[in-house]
């Protein structure tokens, strides 16, 4: 594989945490919950998720515990900030913090321990396209299933009652409680949905893209997540694309490196951070357009009781 095709080849799969994440935290929003706590989910998936890989040797198992690892601690957020009506911020925060130091604590006796990674599938013919059929046609399972999740929700969102439950939960909750919609149960499923794919995004880093355990290893991706839903503007498709330019910044590094290129390390690694920031800064000069996609509830608790 040339080094244009392992670049554009390895995009996808970093991506593939970025848009998971992603999408898990764009449900949640769209219901008109605001969870800051998915680098914490993520980073305790990540340490179940390879804890149960390496001592039972399945991926599926180490990403199906992963999961629920990740539902597990997202209803902690959701009990806090949908049912005991906290501030949704402080709270993520402090769940997001929490997550980071179990994960210490559950992955402590497998630092730096490292298991076998899954190969790729190989599509039949498509594989052997020329320049295409490395890059699209050989990746792992998870990266087809990701980003054929993100046309799934965009579809719901756009086509079904599903979706329109959702969104009117995150438009204005007094009203979709009015129409029959149960808003509580939507806003606790919206954001589990949202630890679940936490959860896997979280077991894909660790015994997937990177199948080795090391303390911080999530390195502020679920940061990141949290910022492609506004850079996307609440917009599937944008989502994705955010993804992939994210995923090309985050591998750049390795490649200048391969490259002999002569810039420090550090400001390589730092370099997905910086372009979060200076597009969140673009992005907020446009007020009107953030306004017009963003959920009007987000961040706003609910207590069942009509607006006073």
């Amino acid at each position: 594989m040339s080094t244009i095709e392992f670049f554009l080849a390895g995009t996808l799969s970093a991506a593939t945490i970025f848009l998971l994440a992603a999408l898990g935290e764009l449900v949640a929003e769209k219901s008109g919950v605001l969870n800051l706590g998915v680098e914490g989910m993520m980073a305790v998936s990540a340490a179940v998720g390879f804890v149960v890989t390496f001592e039972s040797g399945s991926h599926l198992l180490g990403f199906a515990v992963a999961g629920a690892a990740g539902v597990l601690v997202s209803l902690v957020f959701a009990v806090i900030s949908i049912s005991f009506l906290a501030n949704q911020v402080a709270s993520g925060l402090a769940v997001g913090i929490f997550g980071l130091g179990l994960s210490a604590l559950i992955g402590r006796d497998y630092e730096s321990r490292t298991i076998a990674a899954t190969e790729g599938i190989a599509i039949p013919f498509l594989s052997e396209l020329p320049l295409l059929g490395p890059i699209l046609f050989q990746q792992n399972i998870v990266v087809y299933l990701t980003f054929a999740l993100a046309l799934c929700i965009g579809l719901t969102f756009k086509y079904t009652r599903l979706g329109l439950a959702i969104r009117s939960t995150g438009e204005n909750p007094h009203a979709a409680q009015a129409l029959g919609f149960p808003v509580f149960l939507i806003r606790y499923c919206a954001v589990a949905f949202g630890g679940l794919l936490a959860g896997f995004a979280g077991a894909y880093a660790s015994t997937i893209y990177t199948p080795l355990w090391a303390d911080g290893m999530i390195a502020g991706r679920g940061w990141i997540a949290v910022a492609l839903v506004v850079f996307g503007t609440w917009k599937t498709g944008r989502i994705a694309f955010g993804a992939i330019l994210f995923g090309m910044v985050s591998l750049g590094e390795l490649i200048a490196q391969s490259m002999g290129a002569r810039i420090p390390s550090q400001l390589l690694s730092s370099l997905p951070y910086i372009v979060t920031i200076v597009v969140l800064a673009m992005i907020s000069t446009n007020t009107a357009r953030m306004r017009l996609h963003a959920p009007f509830s987000l961040g706003e608790t609910f207590d069942g009781v009509g607006p006073r």
